[in-house]
């Protein structure tokens, strides 16, 4: 297939170019600067040159080729308009592939968030659609869920339209900037790894080897308005996550009282996500596909000191 990616050089986007091109598959990857243009060369893929706010661009480029993974974001967009505004300009964009793919039944697989159904008090399953999108949920989580929702809905439209649910942590040699990254620097910064209350609460896990191999599945064979689940470790407490990390940083380990004060003193603006419970199977996903999460896990990458710690 002929695939047409965007985000190729960040961190899912420069594993998903490797493992379509190892599969036969030819891609054209987005870039907008010389610096860009240069990775995705490097990758093997071919540059077309172009940013995401150029929605007419964007279908060209879906309409030229046999599928599109989209796993950008306008990142440009924080400074000014904060995450609600990237989260907007991803919608614009979703629309924009439905006006060029409908009625093609070619394939549209993009990223979304395993926290998008929200907190069910249950695994999180490939069933569960994101909570709606009305105005009694604010900000990002409306805006983010409607476009997981539009996705899934141009379904409808003759479009093979899947989102790939992407765990909380997305781990590898190469990260830089996900949660774990952070959770490092806080405990470096504060001389100790905190965790929320008794730190019960459970995270999911994934390898971002494993997340290339369900995006290529999901391109080649997936069924359209679909969700998939990028989870490799489905439950792993928080709490033992900060205790791998102390123990590899050689820091204490201690709880941060869960209250309005004490937990965005230590936390600051993740103090509103690590205090939810994000526990999802994979088990549909591994049925429907073929997937399996054979990478290493969580605490083996932590182990392997690729993060520092």
């Amino acid at each position: 297939m002929r695939v047409f990616v965007t985000g190729g050089t960040g961190h899912s986007g420069s594993y998903i170019i490797p493992e379509l091109i190892t599969a036969g598959h030819e891609v054209t990857g987005l870039a907008r600067s010389d610096t860009a243009a240069a990775a995705l060369s490097a990758l093997g893929a071919k540059v077309r040159r172009g940013g995401l706010e150029d929605l007419d661009g964007l279908k060209e480029a879906a309409a030229d080729t046999d599928g599109v993974i989209h796993v950008a974001h306008r990142q440009d967009l924080l400074p000014t308009g904060g995450l609600d505004a990237v989260a907007a300009a991803e919608l614009r964009i979703m629309l924009a592939y439905g006006e060029a793919l409908a009625g093609t039944g070619k394939p549209l697989v993009a990223a979304g968030s395993i926290g998008s159904p929200g907190n069910l008090g249950r695994p999180v399953t490939e069933e569960d659609p994101a909570l709606p999108g009305g105005d009694e949920y604010k900000g990002t989580l409306r805006v983010r869920n409607v476009v997981e929702t539009t996705v899934i809905g141009l379904a409808e439209q003759g479009v093979r339209s899947s989102v790939v649910r992407i765990a909380n942590i997305a781990h590898s040699t190469t990260d830089r900037a996900g949660f774990l990254v952070q959770l490092i620097a806080l405990a470096k910064e504060k001389g100790f790894v905190g965790y929320p209350g008794d730190g019960a609460n459970l995270w999911n896990a994934v390898h971002i080897r494993d997340v290339a191999s369900l995006f290529r599945l999901a391109l080649e064979k997936g069924p359209a308005g679909k969700y998939w689940h990028a989870v490799g470790d489905g439950a792993v407490p928080l709490r033992e996550i900060a205790e791998a990390i102390g123990s590899r940083l050689g820091l204490p380990v201690a709880s941060v009282p869960a209250d309005v004060l004490m937990v965005p003193g230590y936390f600051g603006f993740l103090a509103n996500i690590v205090t939810q419970s994000y526990p999802a199977s994979n088990l549909i996903t591994r049925r429907t596909l073929g997937w399996e999460p054979i990478q290493p896990g969580l605490f083996a990458d932590l182990d392997n000191g690729h993060y520092g710690a």
